[in-house]
């Protein structure tokens, strides 16, 4: 599937960077209003994007499944509650190959440089194959690279010395065998607490690096009957209605984020009754207490983990890693710990996506040169002097109390509808694009929306913050339907000459 050797040149109406969630959603749907003229460049030999990329032991989604499958592609046959990664990983693949994006696909396409053209109206995209280099020509550029494309490795004295194997959540490698081992995880957050409950019991000992407690609350996972399972299939109205009715639950919990009481008082009373239950009073259950606000960072969801903490053969190391020796890892306790692996649960780079630098938009400015001063963009879509770009997932397309594929469909309409806007006006319209004055009142909108939330006044720092501007750059701080009230119908009033 898009693996043949490329033309000297391809020229599209619209070219895709990324075939992960939100570059198969812009495929799809622009297959399905009968529009052929595009490419999906994806540097990687495989779709999928996140879910390609980590295949840890013990990786799935982190909200209701019905709520990780596209609204326009309803998947009535997960076998959980909360899907594995695996699954997750085939229903993108299935969706790519039913919906007939081979043709369109270019894997293992890494693009090195995009440029506007100024006087010819297109984006110059070159890109590195297998083949050699590919030069695409296109109206329209849309980045789908996502947010968790970067693996983050931490910054820490003697790491590259470590005389046994290290390996990131996010580049598992699977012939990594740990049995017998003593492995290190640092980091106690989404990732780790999947995957250290499966690293418990198979390792010799497994030692936990805590810089920062996290707010757990209950998963209660179960596999979902076959009963259930064939009456959805028989059912799609019951699909959608279930889906509908995960989303308007997970939507109500931005009343916490809010700080609106009872809904705080009552998750925070949600996550420290689970913690109770699961870890008696004492060092470890202290040791497990945050002492910020529950929300402020993404609350985490585990039945498992705490369990594995109690463990004879598990050490929660209640202090981040300070520097590594040849067999050691010492903590800024002071603790030094023998160790034979280390798998680093360290997230990702966010704010500083290497596309970024790659970007260059009128005059040869980079996108990495816009945002020195951080992130931002109008309707998280958009950004002064890149016309006719548009990207997804970027600032203020997160969401911290629910899954982000509503958002990612709602900026997908807003692209569709420009693309039908830049169609009515022909192909000799001006290209659009949207004025400094008009991101920067988005941007007062949406400062106005964090006063007063969790993730403003709740005593943490988040990845969800540019360190840059210290704005709460990546996150969408109100629910996913007011995402898609705001920004998904396309208006082309605030496009036009920059200003």
């Amino acid at each position: 599937m898009g693996s043949w050797p490329p033309r000297e040149e391809l020229v599209v109406d619209v070219a895709v960077v990324g075939a992960g969630v939100a570059g198969l959603a812009t495929a799809i749907q622009l297959r399905r209003r009968g529009r052929e003229s595009f490419v999906v460049l994806e540097r990687g030999g495989d779709v999928g994007g996140t879910w390609r990329d980590n295949t840890y032991p013990g990786v799935a989604c982190d909200v209701p499944a019905p709520l990780y499958a596209y609204s326009f592609r309803p998947q009535p046959a997960w076998t959980h509650r909360y899907a594995r990664g695996a699954q997750v990983q085939e229903y993108l693949r299935t969706s790519a190959r039913e919906e007939g994006l081979g043709p369109h696909l270019r894997l293992r396409t890494d693009v090195l440089d995009a440029s506007w053209d100024d006087d010819g109206g297109r984006w110059r995209v070159t890109a590195a194959t297998p083949y050699g280099e590919l030069r695409v020509r296109a109206r329209v550029l849309v980045t789908a690279v996502g947010r968790l494309a970067e693996p983050r490795t931490p910054d820490v004295p003697g790491l590259d010395g470590f005389a046994g194997p290290v390996v990131h959540t996010a580049r598992w490698d699977a012939g990594l065998d740990l049995r017998g081992l003593r492995v290190g995880v640092v980091g106690t957050g989404a990732s780790a607490v999947q995957v250290v409950p499966q690293l418990a019991g198979l390792a010799e000992r497994v030692v936990v690096f805590q810089r920062t407690p996290a707010w757990v609350v209950p998963r209660r996972d179960a596999e979902v009957p076959e009963a259930e399972r064939e009456a959805l299939r028989r059912d799609p109205a019951a699909v959608r209605a279930l889906r509908s009715e995960l989303l308007a639950e997970l939507d109500a919990g931005i009343a916490a984020r809010r700080r609106e009481r009872p809904a705080l008082d009552a998750l925070r009373s949600r996550a420290l009754e689970h913690l109770a239950a699961q870890v008696p009073g004492g060092p470890l259950r202290r040791a497990l207490t945050p002492d910020y606000e529950v929300g402020c960072k993404r609350v985490l969801l585990s039945d498992d983990f705490y369990p594995a903490l109690l463990r004879d053969d598990v050490v929660l190391e209640p202090s981040a890693l300070q520097h590594v020796e040849r067999g050691a890892a010492v903590a800024g306790s002071g603790m030094r710990h023998e160790l034979d692996a280390l798998v680093l649960a360290t997230g990702f780079t966010t704010t500083r996506p290497p596309i970024a630098e790659r970007l260059r938009g009128r005059g040869g400015r980079t996108l990495a040169q816009r945002w020195a001063g951080g992130m931002a963009a109008f309707a998280s879509t958009a950004v002064p002097g890149f016309p006719n770009l548009f990207l997804l997932g970027g600032p203020h397309a997160v969401l911290g109390h629910s899954s982000a594929i509503d958002v990612l469909e709602a900026q997908v309409e807003h692209v569709l509808g420009a693309l039908d806007h830049l169609r009515r006006t022909g192909p000799a319209a001006a290209p659009l694009e949207v004025a400094e004055r008009t991101e920067a009142a988005y941007l007062r909108e949406v400062d106005a929306m964090v006063a007063g939330t969790v993730w403003q006044d709740g005593g943490c720092s988040s990845w969800y913050r540019d360190d840059r501007s210290g704005r709460l750059a990546l996150l969408w701080p109100a629910s996913a339907a007011e995402f898609r009230a705001r920004n998904a119908r396309f208006d082309p009033a605030p496009y036009g000459a920059a200003s």
